[in-house]
Parts: C-alpha cells; structure tokens; sequence
C-alpha cells in the first residue's frame, strides 16, 4: 500500500522529467499557434460581419455571399483543425504520453 506522499512525490518526480517537459513543449508548440490562429479568424470574421457589411454581402455566386462562404468555412475550419490535430497527437504525443504512463504505472505497482 502506498502513502500519499508516495504518491506525490511519483508524480512531482514525473512532471519534472525531461519526457513530460517534452510533452508539455510538443503539445504547446502546436496548440498555442492554432488557437491564436483560429481565434484570429473568427475575430475577422465577426469583424467584417459588423463593419464591413457591403463586403461581406457581396454575391460570389447566385445568392451565395462572401458572408456565407466565411461562415461554412468556420466549419471547416474547425474540423480541419480536429484532425490536424488527432493526427498531431498520434504521431508526437501518444507515443511519449503511452511511455511516461507505463513509467507511473509500472513504478506503482
């Protein structure tokens, strides 16, 4: 049976190893940038949405206009962005989270 301050000690040891630090680097260097940059695109799409309405309701085809084209691809964006990322996390973070799992469960047991 394992204490509690076993327990942390495990775990402060495991968020001060250079495997979790890289983990934590992999998953920042890829999720802050693409936040910034979808949090970028909405914000210029509410933008002209609000200020540039002439723009945004020129026809591109048929009564399709720039408005509705920016709006589905808020959409596509998104989910872009999700598999992007489910992509990212299986090639650069599962493999590095599987092991420092197998290390914390391997030292618990």
């Amino acid at each position: 049976m394992t204490t509690r301050q076993d327990e942390s000690s495990g775990f402060e040891q495991l968020q001060a190893s250079a495997d979790f630090q890289e983990l934590r680097r992999r998953y920042r260097t890829w999720a802050f940038p693409v936040t910034v940059a979808f949090l970028a695109w909405y914000l210029l799409y509410v933008v002209l949405s609000g200020w540039a309405r002439g723009f945004m309701g020129t026809k591109v085809v048929g009564d399709i206009n720039v408005a509705l084209v920016f709006g589905v691809l808020q959409f596509v964006s998104t989910f872009l962005i999700a598999w992007l990322y489910a992509r990212h996390a299986d090639r650069k973070l599962d493999p590095l989270a599987d092991k420092l799992r197998d290390e914390i469960e391997g030292g618990a047991r």
